[in-house]
């Protein structure tokens, strides 16, 4: 029997999707989303344990109708991001400035999807975890997740086997369905500098150390971690994305703050850029007489893909109802939350189409226009049953 939604189911499930795109929580905050996701675990019987995660956090268990059997688990994130909608939809979020930007809504009402498919099963080969997740937007949930004990037994069921999740994809088809062995998402670090100089009438420079000229040399020469410290094969990304200074025309400042990220697909890459970044900057600054300083915020790791995981996966779509697509997808410089999964257990991650129209851009995620596409939620639901069911 190909595990899908009935009619009914899809209707209902479509209408949470709705509800929670309307009541938009930011991470560590998605009380009432948790409160949907408990409402609906307790009505279909399964077994589930609240207050994760720092509090809003849900693992349900589904166990096996066999023993000895393996533990499959699946994720799916909550927390919406702190923009203002603008879709015109009627379920638009009634959240002043928070926003279902990225599709969490639809990752879990789909995963209660498969909860309401998996339910309704008289036969389960394996132990099967459903993981409703805060704060991947920034947050961490899925590290504060894993400390709770969540793959390992701690807290439903058996230590985790393997563990899939998804995420909507504007740029793939409905029904398509992708992923890869190996990096999937970047490594994400942050940082805040400041370079110090020495601040003065902007008509005598000479009397000054400029902090404005030094960063701009400082920022350039970042630009060469990539083209010159790393192998052109070797993703890195070096970006600054804030730079602060000065109050006046005729005034150079004392100092200059420069924020920014590095993003890498590799934990050699992320040592070295992230050395090379400090060794660069507090040599400029040196040549110039100034001070540098920095404060270091370390991000989510490198979502990377195990083989083997991978390998069910396809094993497991090989008749999916839609598409499969057989060559790799591209790997992309965001980050993703899922990799401290995966730094615990096998895990594959992958990606679900939302456009309806090759022709028509989608709007991307992050942006004000964007909504999931609740034509994505079967195909959704089909993938995490099989991926949930397959042997």
């Amino acid at each position: 029997m190909t595990p899908r939604l009935s009619p009914d189911d899809l209707r209902r499930i479509t209408d949470i999707r709705h509800d929670l795109h309307a009541h938009p929580e930011l991470g560590y905050q998605e009380k009432r989303t948790s409160e949907v996701v408990q409402r609906e675990l307790s009505a279909l019987g399964i077994e589930f344990k609240a207050s994760l995660a720092g509090g809003t956090g849900v693992l349900a268990h589904l166990p096996a109708t066999h023993q000895n059997a393996e533990t499959v688990a699946l994720r799916a994130d909550m927390d919406a991001l702190p923009i203002l909608e603008n879709t015109g939809l009627h379920y638009a979020s009634q959240t002043p400035n928070v926003m279902h930007a990225c599709g969490h809504d639809g990752h879990t009402s789909m995963l209660l999807g498969t909860a309401t498919v998996l339910s309704q099963l008289s036969e389960r080969p394996h132990n099967i975890l459903l993981l409703f997740q805060p704060a991947e937007e920034g947050g961490a949930g899925a590290l504060k997740m894993c400390e709770d004990g969540v793959l390992d037994g701690k807290v439903l069921g058996n230590r985790t086997d393997r563990i899939f999740g998804l995420h909507c994809h504007p740029y793939s088809q409905v029904g398509q369905v992708g992923t890869r062995i190996g990096p999937m998402m970047a490594s994400a670090d942050s940082f805040h500098a400041r370079i110090t100089g020495k601040g003065g009438h902007a008509a005598m420079p000479h009397s000054t150390i400029d902090p404005i000229v030094i960063t701009s040399q400082i920022i350039l020469a970042w630009q060469t971690i990539s083209s010159r410290n790393i192998s052109p094969l070797e993703p890195v990304v070096v970006t600054c994305s804030e730079v602060h200074a000065g109050v006046a025309h005729n005034v150079i400042p004392d100092y200059v703050e420069v924020s920014g990220t590095i993003r890498t697909f590799s934990d050699e890459a992320r040592t070295l850029a992230i050395f090379r970044l400090i060794e660069i900057a507090e040599g400029v600054c040196a040549t110039h007489g100034a001070s540098f300083a920095i404060e270091w915020m370390t991000g989510y790791p490198v979502t990377k893909n195990d083989a083997e995981a991978e390998g069910r996966w396809r094993s497991a779509l090989r008749d999916f109802n839609g598409e499969v697509l057989a060559e790799p997808v591209t790997p992309v410089m965001g980050a993703e939350d899922f990799s401290f999964y995966g730094a615990r257990t096998k895990a594959c991650f992958y990606w679900l189409g939302l456009n309806t129209n090759p022709d028509r851009k989608y709007p991307n995620l992050h942006a004000p226009e964007f909504d999931f596409n609740d034509d994505a939620i079967p195909f959704g639901v089909e993938a995490m049953c099989r991926l949930a069911l397959a042997s």
